[in-house]
């Protein structure tokens, strides 16, 4: 047999792997490529949260199979960050649970409280689990154009007017990936009160919760009264503590849907490995000045790929907060789209980015800078960047004439 089974059909082909397979092939002829392409933090783990593991592996007690929802310190340390930071209580045997990673989690909330055929309101352009999750559990996609909150909002209300069935869930996602954007508490208000309205379950996604480069950190939808009567959000210590291979993360908020997805890992996963989670909870709980200064080394790419990406001839707005930088394809590129156009970023400059169209079609017209890259190979991008544009026309010509 040759056909394709049915959910491996339901996705698209993968936008960025033409990208990766060319930035592999530049590597393997030995080209030296500066990465921007995935937001996969460079800097070290904490050292504290290093010695715990490390002390922790070394009983063999904790070899054992754990627990699917969370080792019970794990979950009163998520629980605790959330009364710390967001002046929110959650219950931890109740109202969280821990997850391997923010995007496990996601995807089996979605398999867990999906029926098939149901309609979800996912914002365009956005982190592909978001919609992928969804598709996966059967459901379709009411995708929502979120090039600001302002226009995600509206087109909510537009959505859910023309939705047949009626929508059961949307996803919420600030500070944003891949856009940038973030949002104050009223907009959240907003959000809760409408989802409250249309009888709708809100997924919110604060993984960048703690990347921020304003004054006023970024808000929880649980911050809302009443919101735990319909939201879950999704939090991760991969960016906040440069833990990225140890895929942790934590669901927090209503309680059903915490329940329901408690069942579907049941059934999936023992959960992390012990020795991670207990260092998980040494990570939440412990000295958390290795995040100011972990958030002050982003902000220092941030302002350097801003001033030398400027002067290079590339104007890209400066992000409030995550670890990416949204970017406007270059006037003269703008027609090939932004796969051509990472291609040949790729191959001219020896920059590797992601392309908008991989985060949707909305995403299209811009390309995502990873800030995982230090400053001084960001200025080394920007001076291959910079001729790169120079030599813009006669890329495109050459280009045109091998097509």
């Amino acid at each position: 047999m040759t056909t394709e089974f049915h959910r491996i059909k339901r996705l698209p082909p993968y936008v960025f792997e033409e990208v990766n397979r060319l930035k592999a092939k530049a590597r393997a002829d030995g080209e030296d490529i500066i990465d921007f392409g995935m937001g996969n933090p460079d800097m070290p783990t904490p050292k504290h949260i290093v010695d715990k593991l490390i002390e922790t592996v070394r009983d063999p007690r904790t070899n054992r199979y754990s627990a699917s929802r969370g080792i019970l310190g794990l979950r009163k340390a998520m629980a605790k960050y959330y009364g710390r930071r967001f002046g929110v209580k959650v219950d931890p045997e109740k109202e969280v649970i821990a997850t391997l990673g923010s995007k496990e989690g996601f995807a089996n909330l979605a398999q867990a409280i999906t029926a098939p055929g149901d309609t979800i309101l996912v914002p365009n352009p956005a982190y592909p689990i978001h919609a992928f999750g969804f598709i996966l559990a059967g459901a379709a996609i009411r995708h929502v154009e979120a090039s600001s909150p302002e226009q995600f909002f509206r087109g909510l209300e537009r959505a859910v007017r023309h939705a047949v069935p009626p929508p059961t869930a949307v996803v919420v996602n600030y500070p944003s990936n891949p856009t940038a954007q973030v949002v104050g508490l009223d907009f959240y208000k907003d959000v809760v009160k409408f989802a409250k309205e249309k009888n709708l379950l809100v997924l919110s996604d604060l993984a960048y919760a703690e990347i921020y480069f304003d004054k006023e950190p970024p808000p929880s939808m649980l911050q809302v009264p009443g919101a735990k009567d319909i939201v879950v959000e999704f939090n991760s210590l991969s960016k906040t503590y440069a833990m990225p291979g140890w895929r942790m993360g934590f669901a927090a908020g209503n309680e059903r849907m915490i329940h329901a997805l408690g069942r579907i890992k049941s059934y999936l996963d023992y959960g992390a490995f012990t020795p991670i989670q207990v260092a998980a909870a040494a990570a939440l709980n412990g000295p958390q000045d290795c995040v100011d200064e972990m958030r002050a080394i982003y902000k220092g790419r941030r302002d350097a790929l801003i001033d030398s990406f400027g002067r290079a001839g590339w104007t890209i707005p400066a992000p409030a907060a995550s670890m990416f930088a949204w970017a406007p394809i270059p006037e003269q590129f703008r027609p090939l789209g932004s796969l051509e156009f990472s291609k040949l970023l790729l191959q001219h400059a020896k920059v590797a980015v992601a392309p908008g169209a991989g985060f949707g079609e909305y995403g299209e017209g811009h390309v995502r800078i990873a800030l995982v890259e230090n400053e001084q190979r960001i200025r080394q991008a920007a001076r291959n960047v910079r001729k790169f544009l120079s030599a813009g026309p006669g890329i495109q010509e050459a280009k045109d004439a091998a097509q």
